[in-house]
């Protein structure tokens, strides 16, 4: 009996895990399909991401509702524990990375297309940045892997760097082109949520770290003196 409970209860994390993997899953193709709307300025495409979201928040709450029902059916203890918290905490983080690249489609709709290709050529390298970040975190959840998770915790400096580059190129074209500023406001914000995503990210590598060592990380994160709008 102690056997088939233990099996029981070992299906039901790699289940919880699944269901990670496959929130995990939808949030990259939505950002994917986010910033390449935002590149061709895709009305269709960015609708699609928008209705993709979902998908996600229907799996956000089966990962909650199935993650309380463990702990107050197995009552687990230590390092089981901690699994079941932390994958509550990253379902969380990737309802809100799916709910970041929503709004980076909804600012193309508003955009409409009046976006010049120029303003746009940085979006591509800080879109592929972040959606490395979550594949890369993903993995390090599924296998446990502190020291993959600590990497992404250390390079979102780089994603902040871009953040910080794109916002001065919009920034300096919006003083030249006073009739711009609408959409130059829709693409600042764009920038901020690939930007936010990141730190999702090392929200999800900080949780894995405490899963499997029991204790949050202690040094502050590197990161890029972000600029900060409002």
């Amino acid at each position: 009996m102690q056997k088939h409970i233990v099996t029981a209860f070992e299906e039901e994390l790699q289940n919880l895990s699944q269901k990670i993997s496959k929130m995990g899953g939808l949030a990259e193709n939505q950002l994917t399909m986010a910033i390449k709307s935002l590149e061709n300025n895709d009305y269709e495409l960015a609708k699609r991401a928008i209705l993709s979201d979902k998908s996600i928040d229907k799996l956000e709450l089966e990962v909650e509702e199935e993650a309380i029902l463990m702990i107050a059916k197995r009552q687990p203890m230590a390092l089981d524990l901690r699994r079941i918290i932390v994958t509550i905490r990253i379902s969380s983080d990737l309802e809100r990375i799916g709910d970041l690249a929503k709004n980076i489609a909804k600012r193309v709709i508003k955009i409409n297309g009046r976006t010049p290709k120029s303003l746009v050529s940085g979006f591509s390298a800080m879109g592929e940045l972040a959606k490395t970040s979550v594949k890369n975190i993903l993995d390090a959840f599924a296998a446990s892997d502190v020291d993959k998770a600590i990497i992404v915790w250390q390079n979102d400096k780089d994603l902040d760097a871009l953040y910080n580059s794109i916002f001065k190129e919009i920034t300096e074209h919006m003083k030249k082109n006073g009739d711009h500023i609408d959409y130059c406001t829709h693409l600042h914000f764009a920038a901020k949520n690939i930007e936010r995503i990141g730190d999702h990210a090392t929200n999800i590598a900080e949780n894995i770290h405490y899963m499997v060592r029991g204790e949050m990380l202690s040094d502050d994160r590197p990161k890029s003196d972000l600029i900060k709008i409002s």
